[in-house]
């Protein structure tokens, strides 16, 4: 299975300020590990990030490779990979396609993996404008209440997503451990 990551407030911890520097880049604890056994247990697992602080000066783009060169080892160091990180430079009012909520960073990994569709593939992210994306990418979708995520739980109970239906996991952790779970009961299933 594909399963696409939001970064920020899903893998790493996110407080709604600018993360302009691998020493200010931090994992969420467990986030690292969850990548790893994800990987282990033969998922593909690919990164779609909006980084609106290119655009407005704050870090350039050798500085965003510098954090993503340093998830990607993390990631290695504990037994796992990321085959692909996809980021959208735009500020909000460039209006580009690749911003989520728009799907062209999805695009960019459906392409990537030579897939015709994303159906089957699970976005994760902790924001409206994640799930919204996956959504009209054809994902299936998932919640953490790690960084933005609670809020965003919170404003999905007042004006929900129409004909969504969105688990909720408290940390990526969570939600690996249940994947994991399930793809277990359905092998002791299909074994019997």
């Amino acid at each position: 299975m594909l399963i696409i990551l939001d970064r920020d407030g899903v893998i790493n911890q996110y407080d709604g300020s600018y993360i302009c520097s691998p020493d200010e880049w931090h994992p969420i604890p467990g986030s690292i590990d969850a990548v790893a056994r994800l990987c282990n247990a033969g998922h593909r697992i690919a990164v779609a990030t909006n980084q609106s602080g290119i655009g407005r000066g704050y870090y350039d783009v050798d500085t965003l490779d510098a954090m993503h060169d340093k998830l990607k080892g993390l990631v290695e160091a504990a037994g796992g990979c990321i085959d692909l990180i996809t980021y959208c430079p735009h500020r909000p009012d460039d209006y580009c396609r690749c911003r989520k909520p728009q799907i062209g960073l999805l695009e960019q990994i459906r392409t990537h993996f030579q897939l015709n569709s994303l159906n089957g593939a699970i976005m994760v992210g902790d924001s409206r404008k994640d799930l919204e994306a996956g959504l009209s990418a054809g994902c299936d979708v998932a919640l953490v209440r790690t960084g933005n995520g609670l809020e965003t739980e919170c404003h999905l109970q007042e004006r929900p997503i129409p004909r969504a239906r969105i688990p909720v996991y408290n940390t990526l952790s969570s939600f690996a451990d249940a994947v994991l779970a399930a793809e277990g009961w359905q092998k002791q299933n299909e074994s019997v």
